[in-house]
């Protein structure tokens, strides 16, 4: 009975923290590099994780924002916050910009948490932990 309790909270709890996430945009998978109005600063390579509300309990970021699980963000160890990375599975090819707004992973040999609908996107959010490719962008001047 108390599991039950438990798990009852727990949903509830995490399904309060969606109606603030809701977005009418849909997220997209990157354009190639020249139509991206970025340019590569830096490249990392490493495993890349998942995390949600419910892994963080619905507590706020490093950067003081709600966690939302179907925003692209990301937890990096060292990028300032607020930096615009594209994150490419190595395993399907697929990537997606993200903003940097939070802390971690703590594990070593991972290079970034992203979030569950981020890993959604890019198809790795049964497998949990997959080769990546992290690419620090900045904007490209104009012409």
């Amino acid at each position: 009975m108390k599991r039950i309790r438990i798990s009852l909270v727990a949903s509830l709890c995490a399904s309060l923290f969606l109606p603030a996430c809701a977005s009418t945009s849909q997220s997209s998978v990157t354009k190639p590099e020249h139509d991206s109005g970025y340019k590569v600063a830096a490249i990392e390579h490493g495993k890349a994780s998942w995390y949600s509300i419910a892994t963080n309990f619905g507590t706020k970021t490093a950067s003081g924002q709600k966690l939302c699980n179907f925003k692209p963000t990301a937890a990096h160890k060292t990028l300032p916050m607020g930096t615009k990375v594209r994150v490419t599975n190595q395993a399907n090819g697929k990537s997606e910009i993200v903003t940097i707004n939070d802390r971690g992973p703590y594990i070593k040999g991972r290079i970034i948490d992203v979030t569950i609908g981020t890993a959604e996107r890019l198809g790795f959010r049964q497998r949990g932990v997959v080769p990546v490719k992290v690419e620090v962008l900045k904007p490209a001047k104009n012409p």
